[in-house]
């Protein structure tokens, strides 16, 4: 007789009947107390979406500085050198949410959280006192393995807490508050910038949520492993064969997905990194500079609110399909702009299409897999998605050193169309 344990029906879906049952019977006793739902889970909801703002702000704490750190403190000019601190924190990322989704039922999810900000602590440090580009890259390095853990860790435990009925809502305020975090952030970061240097002081912002978040997910947050188990009773959704490789691609919906997230998060890393040096070529000052990036963020953000909850009623693909349509349209639309005006619109646009589609991969994901399988199979698709940092941090600084920066955000906006086709006439309705 097998040994039967949630981990042990994720690895193997051929179980017997009578070993099903008895694992049926585990669960019920296990989870007998424990009643899901967004009404029934609020207060631990409510922290988890508090926690998701820490780990936003942590993100939103480099974006409109450190492409200007790199070219004013450290003299660099080669893009691929300056993206290089974006291609170790999506390396990073990526793969410790891959790790993260494997472990999260084994050694529980809010352990893998408290993991994710002990290692948080000293980022904004190594950025202060970093004495070359070397450390800046390091302290990406650690902020990509703390974004892997607190962010994968937040996301499974409120999909755990509310069940299917609300999964898009859910979603909706988990990735609002992460990215209207990262846009206030932003702003902040180049506002003080602006006013008092590019360092130390944006960076005190980075030790205050390191250590609230460290704090909350200590103190006030609980494991949601039995939420899962009681959703897992009577979920008779197929368990994959094979949950790497079906999440990757070979399932159609699953695969779609992932490589939607990979192109999406291609042409953030991309707005990340190659946008400010854009911006700063056209003569805006940093305060502007501060402004505009953090727009994009900031209507992701604000969006999510919306498109979370539509995501539980419209169809999922067609969600998908015009969200990354309008990402691609509105990148090329900022290779003929000029005028500040122009680039707050652009923005907008580009944040109304990530807003469509981000909440919606996840809830995606969610529908398309067993509870059991969930959190691995989350795992697989930030780590393609997460991957996207780093592949459009290269081929971006690649192409921006050979053609040009235009080249760079014509060729990610086409890629960003190809796939919004892809999701298109790969998926099925619905």
């Amino acid at each position: 007789m097998k040994s039967i344990s949630l981990g042990s029906i994720n690895r193997d879906p051929d179980f017997l009947p009578k070993e099903r049952e008895e694992f049926s019977i585990k669960i019920k006793i296990v989870a007998k107390d424990v009643t899901l739902g967004l009404r029934s889970n609020w207060r631990q909801f409510f922290l988890l979406v508090i926690v998701t703002a820490f780990v936003g702000g942590m993100v939103g704490l480099e974006r409109t500085i450190l492409p200007q750190i790199a070219e004013e403190k450290f003299n660099l000019q080669v893009k691929t050198a300056i993206l290089s601190f974006i291609v170790i924190f999506g390396i990073s990322k990526a793969i410790t949410n891959y790790f993260t989704g494997a472990l999260a039922n084994r050694i529980g999810r809010r352990n893998l959280l408290i993991l994710g900000w002990i290692i948080a602590v000293p980022i904004p440090f190594i950025l202060i006192y970093a004495s070359s580009w070397a450390f800046i890259v390091f302290a990406n390095l650690l902020l990509g393995i703390n974004q892997g853990l607190t962010w994968s860790s937040a996301v499974v435990m409120k999909i755990d807490l509310v069940g299917e009925k609300n999964r898009g809502l859910a979603m909706g305020l988990n990735e609002a508050a992460g990215y209207i975090s990262v846009g206030v952030v932003a702003f902040l970061t180049g506002w003080i910038a602006s006013n008092y240097g590019l360092i130390p002081y944006p960076f005190y912002l980075g030790i205050i949520l390191s250590l609230l978040g460290l704090c909350f997910s200590v103190f006030f947050i609980r494991d949601t492993r039995h939420h899962v188990l009681k959703e897992s009773v009577d979920n008779s959704k197929r368990l994959l064969k094979n949950i790497f490789w079906e999440t990757t691609w070979t399932n159609k919906n699953l695969g779609s997905i992932s490589q939607a997230g990979l192109v999406n998060n291609l042409n953030d890393g991309m707005v990340w990194g190659i946008f400010p040096i854009l911006l700063a070529s056209l003569n805006f000052d940093l305060e502007q500079i501060g402004i505009i990036v953090s727009v994009y963020p900031a209507v992701w953000g604000i969006g999510q609110l919306v498109t979370g909850k539509l995501a539980d009623i419209l169809p999922k693909r067609e969600m998908m399909f015009w969200g990354m349509l309008l990402q691609g349209i509105s990148l090329i639309f900022m290779l003929f702009s000029v005028e500040f005006y122009q680039f707050i619109l652009l923005s907008s646009v580009l944040g109304i299409g990530t807003a469509l589609v981000y909440p919606t991969f996840l809830v995606g994901i969610a529908a398309y897999t067993n509870p059991v399988q969930r959190a691995e199979s989350i795992g697989v698709f930030r780590l393609w998605r997460d991957l996207g940092y780093a592949i459009g941090a290269i081929l971006t600084g690649i192409i921006a050193d050979a053609f040009g920066i235009s080249y760079s955000i014509f060729f990610i906006a086409v890629l960003t169309v190809i796939s919004s086709l892809i999701i298109r006439f790969r998926m099925d309705p619905g």
